[in-house]
């Protein structure tokens, strides 16, 4: 079997244990961790992960934000005077760039169809890796998760300390992971 396919059957076994409704954000939160490598296989076999969703009897809603620095960029007043001085980009990325992922991810955690059953999963995090922290993203977005957020995390997971794409740096953050090793699923 696979890293992917393990993971997914790790991931499966987490999600269909019955739910406590009374978590907070964070506790709602699971981090899927693997190997930034294992990056294209993971997006050619999300499938897995829905599957293993529905068969707990639950709904599953995928947002890609892999694009999201583009889309942003592409919509910026002064992009060009970003582009002749970078410099100037440093404010508008810790303020405007984090706003505007943090309500896409809330558009879909707050969406009509989406309710305590739900997982509202996220692909596409490595693309912040050097604009923003995926730790500012959850601090944003933690109190409107109403059943269960997925995020796809290519990086490391040891001591507690999450590291995106095996940066040197890291934080604590109390989600659920779920590892190839190291984990709660060993």
């Amino acid at each position: 079997m696979g890293h992917i396919e393990e993971l997914a059957n790790r991931y499966g076994s987490h999600i269909k244990v019955p739910w406590q409704r009374s978590l907070a954000g964070d506790q709602k939160s699971i981090f899927v961790v693997y190997p930034k490598a294992e990056e294209p296989r993971l997006r050619n076999r999300i499938e897995l992960f829905e599957m293993q969703t529905a068969s707990a009897g639950h709904q599953w809603k995928l947002l890609d934000l892999t694009g999201t620095f583009a889309r942003w960029m592409a919509d910026q007043e002064y992009r060009e005077t970003y582009f002749e001085e970078p410099e100037s980009l440093v404010m508008q990325l810790q303020n405007g760039f984090l706003q505007y992922i943090a309500d896409r991810l809330l558009a879909v955690l707050t969406a009509d169809d989406v309710d305590e059953d739900t997982v509202v999963a996220v692909l596409g995090v490595a693309s912040f890796y050097g604009f923003t922290h995926v730790s500012k993203v959850m601090k944003k977005v933690i109190a409107d998760i109403r059943g269960r957020l997925v995020v796809f995390f290519p990086g490391e997971y040891e001591d507690k300390v999450y590291r995106l794409l095996d940066a040197r740096d890291g934080w604590n953050y109390l989600a659920v992971p779920i590892t190839l090793h190291n984990g709660m699923y060993d």
